[in-house]
């Protein structure tokens, strides 16, 4: 029987006070629930399909979702995306996706649409629970992109996960090294947010706004003047409201001019 020490419940606890679980297979759904309320879940709502979990995840703002990956009215992969890029409360809240479909090509499109961790049917409650401890209590940097957005896919965490990109020399070498992976990548969002501009401006403002924030604190943590300025004028564009392609050329294009010489090749 697994068992649960009091000091992890706790930690974890914010995350499964709330919970949604979408399932269309009753019997499932009715295990998943049982084994987060002995986990210490507080209320666990079950829906059937997308729609009604939009609902109920807009009303109970969950910590931590379930979704199978398909059924009748479900598209675990499309649900993800969606909530992804809504306006709710909980878009960002960790998603787990559990599923008999086990497959490298699901594992991928789990990792790929936004999904935090994925767990095989049938699954032991030890199994569920190292799922549900490692997205409450290690948290991956959130990608506000546009043709993605959700956790770091670099860092899926997913047991039944081997691809590349999961291995500890993945890590930057030094600070210096982490710092320009971050600008690097902040960078190739923002090109991407102008490029795909027209496609859907909601989410290439957001994600333009979230890059300025990112630069900025990069900025100042590392005394780069240059970009702290730019990042600024941004900034200071996006809270006049909503842009065009065009006002955000300028600003966008000061930034990606403090880009290390490389190209900026797969823009996210």
């Amino acid at each position: 029987m697994f068992a649960a020490d009091a000091k992890t419940l706790a930690r974890i606890a914010p995350t499964i006070h709330r919970v949604v679980v979408i399932d269309p297979n009753m019997a499932s759904a009715r295990l998943l629930i049982d084994v987060m309320k002995s986990l210490g879940s507080r209320e666990a709502v079950h829906e059937v399909d997308e729609a009604r979990a939009m609902d109920a995840i807009r009303e109970i703002e969950p910590g931590l979702i379930f979704t199978e990956r398909a059924g009748p009215r479900l598209d675990g992969e499309n649900f993800t995306r969606k909530l992804r890029r809504s306006n709710l409360a909980s878009r960002r809240a960790p998603v787990i996706m559990v599923t008999a479909e086990a497959t490298a090509s699901s594992i991928k499109g789990a990792r790929d649409c936004g999904v935090h961790e994925f767990l095989r049917k049938p699954f032991t409650s030890a199994d569920l629970f190292r799922r549900v401890e490692n997205v409450a209590l290690k948290p991956r940097d959130w990608i506000e992109g546009v043709a993605y957005v959700g956790p770091d896919r670099r860092r899926f965490n997913s047991g039944e996960y081997a691809g590349p990109q999961k291995r500890k020399q993945d890590k930057p070498a030094s600070g210096a090294a982490a710092a320009l992976a971050v600008k690097d990548q902040a960078l190739r969002i923002l090109a991407a947010a102008l490029a795909q501009f027209d496609n859907d401006p909601t989410q290439a403002v957001r994600a333009a706004r979230q890059q300025a924030e990112t630069l900025k604190v990069l900025a100042i943590k590392t005394a780069d003047a240059k970009l702290a300025i730019a990042a600024a004028g941004l900034e200071a564009l996006l809270a006049a409201g909503m842009p065009t392609k065009a006002t955000l050329a300028q600003p966008i294009g000061a930034l990606l001019a403090l880009a290390e010489p490389e190209p900026l090749a797969r823009a996210s």
